[in-house]
């Protein structure tokens, strides 16, 4: 019988982006077990809520991730904005949902140059980034930020697209598209990355609702659980959104999701700029928060992001909960390492693209003194969530993937 051998992987390791610690427990080149270590980074953002303002604060929750801090942004000014019963003007929300989408092109890319990267392939990797630079300076012309934007806002945003502006986006994205299309072929069909991927790291589709997983983990396992695909989330009901699914559950399958949902989003960018509606982007906001909870959701690059926030009357909001993705992604992760070569562990890790930033954005105050703390003591099995997948029908000749 084969002795058990505890192999240490992370933080640091020269293929992840973000610090996660797993104790490997090998048979041979087997992995019989993994067992996450969690709590390297603690920010303590939650807290700032009671030191800054509820407008204020729109600029801290930016800064839980630098890749999806715009979906963060406007994750806490639409949890606000419930509270408080302000609706935004619709140009308010297309500019919002464009951006958003610009958000996950920018995630989806940086991700798969880090995973080109992990395979050895530098080309590929470098042509990824080149592409996302073009999104950044997409950010950079109609934010005035490449990284944090700063322009949405309890109301609506700060800041409106011109007419150039949105000529300039439209140029772009149809640029970028052929070229992205050309490196997407060699992620499907490149022998090496076809061995390396294809049949590692299955999960199915019962383990994926079991674990509660979300965004592209668990749609490339089939399960169609998107929140675009509900009513209150920016202009996607305007334009027809669907889900991107795949079947396979295995590393290959991710890949092609976060591939296609690229295509998707620039699809969803060009229908906003062409059926953009006139009209103000913002609205005046009077008073403070009342007293009362609200939470909502947003779709981040990584999945379902949920916010939560209580008021109390004043100026300064009593809590501020954010639930993340990753938070949920974790458990189906330990859940895929088990049976796999130890070679595969880190493009398993990458491939569900975790974002430990934005997972650890609190203080655990549990940890101090403790050691490591396990996922067995964090996470709770969640209720699985299913939107309808099925859109309207599309109007004849409108633009957006359906």
């Amino acid at each position: 019988m084969a002795e058990i051998t505890t192999v240490p992987f992370g933080p640091q390791h020269p293929v992840l982006p973000e610090p996660v610690h797993l104790d490997l427990e090998l048979k041979d080149e087997k992995v019989v077990r993994a067992i996450p270590s969690i709590g390297y980074v603690h920010r303590g953002l939650e807290k700032l809520v009671e030191k800054r303002d509820f407008k204020q604060f729109t600029f801290v929750a930016e800064r839980v991730c630098g890749i999806c801090s715009f979906g963060h942004g406007w994750g806490y000014v639409k949890a606000v904005e419930g509270l408080m019963g302000i609706e935004v003007p619709r140009r308010a929300s297309y500019l919002r949902t464009l951006w958003h989408e610009l958000s996950r092109v920018h995630s989806h890319l940086l991700w798969l140059g880090l995973a080109a990267d992990a395979m050895g392939f530098e080309s590929l990797f470098m042509t990824a980034w080149r592409l996302r630079e073009t999104v950044l300076d997409l950010f950079e012309e109609t934010t005035g930020g490449r990284v944090i934007f700063s322009v949405c806002k309890v109301g609506g945003v700060r800041r409106d697209l011109t007419g150039a502006m949105m000529k300039e986006i439209e140029d772009k994205l149809k640029g970028m598209r052929k070229e992205f299309r050309a490196m997407s072929d060699i992620f499907l069909h490149d022998g090496t990355i076809q061995s390396r991927l294809a049949g590692i790291g299955v999960l199915s589709l019962q383990d994926a609702r079991d674990f509660g997983c979300l965004g592209p983990m668990a749609r490339a396992s089939g399960l169609p659980l998107d929140y675009r695909c509900a009513d209150d989330e920016g202009a996607y009901k305007d334009l027809h959104f669907r889900p991107v699914t795949e079947q396979a559950g295995d590393c290959l399958a991710r890949v092609k999701v976060r591939l296609e949902e690229i295509e998707q989003s620039i699809d969803l960018i060009l229908g906003c700029l062409e059926n953009m509606p006139e009209g103000p982007v913002e609205v005046p906001v009077k008073g403070f928060p009342p007293a009362g909870e609200y939470f909502t959701r947003v779709e981040q690059p990584r999945g379902e992001a949920v916010y939560y926030v209580k008021g109390n009357g004043t100026k300064n909001l009593e809590r501020f909960r954010l639930r993340t993705p990753t938070n949920g992604n974790l458990p189906g992760l330990v859940k895929i390492l088990q049976g796999c070569d130890l070679a595969d562990v880190p493009n398993i890790i990458l491939t569900i693209d975790p974002c430990i930033s934005c997972t650890e954005r609190k203080v655990l105050m549990k940890t101090f003194g403790l050691g490591k703390m396990t996922l067995g003591g964090l996470f709770k099995k969640p209720e699985t969530r299913l939107y309808p997948a099925v859109a309207p029908a599309a109007p004849a000749g409108f633009r957006g993937r359906v």
